[in-house]
C-alpha cells in the first residue's frame, strides 16, 4: 500500500487516505497526530529538531528487552555507572522512557531531585559529574503517582524528552525503555532515525519464558532496520557469597541467550550473574561498582561495556 510509514501498525490505512489517522488502526501510531492533520505527506518535523538537539552526542543506544522483570532497568543503571567510570572525561546520559515505570530515580539515589527548565531546555538531573539522569520520575508530585495515559501522550512525552532536554556534549546516551514493542519503542526508534542510532542493546534472562519474548524484540529490531549491538543475559548464575555454590535460580532449558544468539546470529555481550548486594544497592541508590569492585558481577559487567564501546566506536567511524 502506498504511503504506510515504515514503523506503522498492521493495518495501517495509509498516509493518503481520507481515514489517515482516523481509523481504530491508528490509536497509539507515532504518526497518528501528523497524518490526522493532513501533513504526513512529509516527514514529521520533529526528526529534524530531535537530531539537532542530539548532535552533541557520539552515540544513542536502546536498551529493550521483549519480557518485563528481567532486570533492563537495573542493567541501564549498571551501564550508565560502567561507562561513566570507565573514563572520568566522558559524559554518559540516560533517559528513563518507561513512562508509566520510571525507576532510574531510585536505582540511580536522586529521588526527590528537581527538574529545571531554561531558554535552552530542561536540565537533567546529575548522578555523579559525568553521569546524568532525565525521567518523567522528576515530574510527578510523589513517587507514587500513577502515569495513566494512553500511547499517543506517552508518545509527544518521548518526543519532548529527546527534543528539549539539554545534555550538552555526551559520549553515550542510554535510554532505558519500558518491556514490550509498542508505543514508546516505536516512537524513539522514529524519532532517532535520523539522529545516528547506534543500536540496541537486549536485554534477557536465561529461562525459555524470557527468550520468547525476546525472540520477538529482535523481531522488531530486524523490520525497523535498528542495529543490534548484543544481548546480555542477566541473572545467568548465583554464586552463593558463602559456600561459592553456583545454582541456576532461572535455568536454561534451551540453552539460555547463548543458543538463542547463535540461532539468530546476533552477537551474545556476556552473562550477568545475580548477586544479592545489588538488588540492595538498587533498593538504596547506591552505586554497585564502588561497593563491590571485585565482584564477578563487576568483573563480568566491565567486559561487556568493553564491547558495546567496540562495537560502537566500529559503527561511527
Amino acid at each position: 500500500m502506498s504511503g504506510v510509514p515504515e514503523n506503522a501498525p498492521q493495518h495501517c490505512p495509509g498516509t493518503q487516505s481520507e481515514d489517515a489517522g482516523k481509523a481504530s488502526a491508528c490509536a497509539g501510531c507515532p504518526n497518528q497526530n501528523i497524518c490526522a492533520s493532513g501533513a504526513a505527506s512529509g516527514p514529521d518535523p520533529a526528526i529534524q529538531i530531535i537530531k539537532d538537539r542530539l548532535s552533541n552526542v557520539k552515540h544513542k543506544i536502546l536498551v529493550l528487552s521483549g519480557k518485563g522483570g528481567v532486570g533492563k532497568s537495573t542493567v541501564t543503571s549498571l551501564l550508565g555507572h560502567a561507562l561513566a567510570a570507565r573514563n572520568a572525561d566522558a559524559n554518559v546520559g540516560i533517559l528513563d522512557a518507561d513512562i508509566c515505570g520510571p525507576s532510574q530515580p531510585r536505582v540511580l539515589g536522586v529521588r526527590g531531585e528537581q527538574v529545571h527548565n531554561s531558554g535552552s531546555g530542561w536540565s537533567p538531573v546529575y548522578v555523579t559529574d559525568n553521569l546524568s539522569l532525565m525521567s518523567i520520575g522528576f515530574l510527578l508530585g510523589s513517587p507514587d503517582d500513577a502515569v495513566i495515559w494512553r500511547g499517543p501522550k506517552k508518545n509527544g512525552m518521548i518526543k519532548q524528552f529527546l527534543s528539549e532536554v539539554d545534555w550538552g556534549d555526551l559520549d553515550y546516551l542510554l535510554i532505558d525503555t519500558p518491556p514490550g514493542t509498542s508505543d514508546e519503542h516505536l516512537s524513539a526508534a522514529q524519532y532517532l532515525s535520523q539522529a545516528g542510532l547506534s543500536g540496541a542493546v537486549v536485554v534477557t534472562t536465561p529461562q525459555e519464558v524470557a527468550l520468547l519474548d525476546v525472540r520477538k524484540e529482535l523481531q522488531f529490531c530486524r523490520k525497523l532496520n535498528l542495529p543490534v549491538i548484543g544481548v546480555l543475559e542477566n541473572m545467568s548464575l548465583f554464586v552463593c557469597p558463602n559456600c561459592k555454590t553456583r545454582s541456576e535460580i532461572f535455568p536454561a532449558t534451551t540453552g539460555g541467550a547463548a543458543a538463542m544468539c547463535s540461532e539468530l546470529d546476533v552477537p551474545l555481550l556476556g552473562s550477568l550473574p545475580l548477586d544479592p548486594v545489588l538488588a540492595r544497592c538498587c533498593d538504596d541508590g547506591r552505586d554497585f561498582l564502588t561497593e563491590l569492585p571485585n565482584s564477578p558481577a563487576v568483573v563480568a559487567l566491565k567486559a561487556i561495556v568493553e564491547k558495546i564501546v567496540a562495537t560502537c566506536e566500529k559503527t561511527s567511524s
